[in-house]
C-alpha cells in the first residue's frame, strides 16, 4: 500500500507536471505537509485518551509541518498557485492522503514515517535535479522575502527542531538568491529523510527525543548507521545524475 500510495503521487507529478516546475512544487509541498499533520493529529488523540504521551515528538513533527509551510510559501510567491486546477489537485490530494496516514499511522506508524521517507527522498531528488538543471538562471533571481523572513530573519527555533543530525551545530543556510533558497529547500527534504528514518528504529519511542531536549546527547550507534545508510545512498544518487542545463 505505501508503495502504491508514494508511485500515485509520483505518476501525477511526473505526468501532469513535467514541465510546469512551480506548479509541479506546489502540489508535492501542499501533499508534503499532511503526513505531519495525520501523525500530529493520532498523537494528540493518544494523550488525549491517556494511552501514549510523546510530546517532543508532536513538537518535532509540528516543527516539520511549519518547515513545509513555508516551502508551499516560498513556492506560492513564485506563483505556483496561480491557476485554479493546480489548487484543486493539490488541494484534493491533502484531503485523501490525509484520512489514509491517519488511519496507517494508526495501524502500523513505521509504515506512515516508511512512506514519508519515500516522499521526502523523492522531493530531495526533485529540487536537486532543479538546481542543475537550472544554476545560472536561479542565481541571477532574488530570494523570496518569505524565504529571507524564514532562513535569516526569523526565529530559527522550530528550524533547529528537526533537524535530526545537527545537535551540537546548527545548520544556518546562506540566503542571497533564488538558488540559495532552493538549495537549502533541498536540504530541508534530506533533514526529513533522517527525521523519519529515526523514527522507524524499533528503540525510537524511548531514543528519538527533540533536538532541544537536555537529555538528547546523542542518537544510538544504531540509527546513526540508518540514517547514514539511507541518506548515503540518496546522495551518491543524486551526485552520479548528470546535470543538464536549461538555457
Amino acid at each position: 500500500m505505501i508503495n502504491f500510495l508514494v508511485n500515485t503521487l509520483e505518476f501525477i507529478l511526473n505526468f501532469f507536471y513535467r514541465d510546469r516546475t512551480y506548479p509541479r512544487f506546489y502540489v508535492l509541498e501542499t501533499v508534503a505537509r499532511v503526513p505531519y499533520f495525520a501523525y500530529t493529529s493520532v498523537l494528540h488523540l493518544y494523550e488525549s485518551m491517556g494511552w501514549w504521551r510523546k510530546s517532543d515528538w508532536l513538537k518535532i513533527h509540528f516543527a516539520e509541518s511549519w518547515n513545509e509551510l513555508h516551502h508551499l510559501l516560498i513556492v506560492e510567491e513564485l506563483g505556483g498557485n496561480k491557476y485554479w486546477i493546480d489548487r484543486f489537485v493539490a488541494h484534493s490530494g491533502a484531503f485523501i492522503y490525509y484520512w489514509i496516514l491517519v488511519f496507517v499511522y494508526m495501524i502500523s506508524p513505521r509504515s506512515a514515517y516508511h512512506f514519508m521517507q519515500k516522499i521526502e527522498e523523492h522531493a530531495y531528488h526533485t529540487y536537486d535535479t532543479f538546481l542543475k538543471e537550472h544554476e545560472d538562471e536561479l542565481k541571477a533571481q532574488p530570494a523570496p522575502v518569505v524565504a529571507v523572513n524564514y532562513y535569516q530573519d526569523g526565529d530559527l527555533y522550530l528550524f533547529d527542531e528537526f533537524q535530526t543530525s545537527h545537535p551540537e551545530q546548527k545548520r544556518r543556510p546562506k540566503i542571497e538568491n533564488l538558488y540559495d533558497v532552493y538549495l537549502a529547500v533541498r536540504d530541508d527534504e534530506l533533514e526529513h529523510v533522517k527525521t523519519m528514518v529515526a523514527c522507524q528504529q524499533i528503540d525510537a519511542q524511548t531514543t528519538f527525543k527533540s533536538p532541544h531536549d537536555i537529555e538528547n546527547k546523542t542518537s544510538p550507534e544504531s540509527t546513526k548507521l540508518a540514517i547514514e545508510k539511507a541518506t548515503g545512498q540518496l546522495v551518491q544518487e543524486a551526485l552520479k545524475q548528470e546535470p543538464v542545463k536549461i538555457n
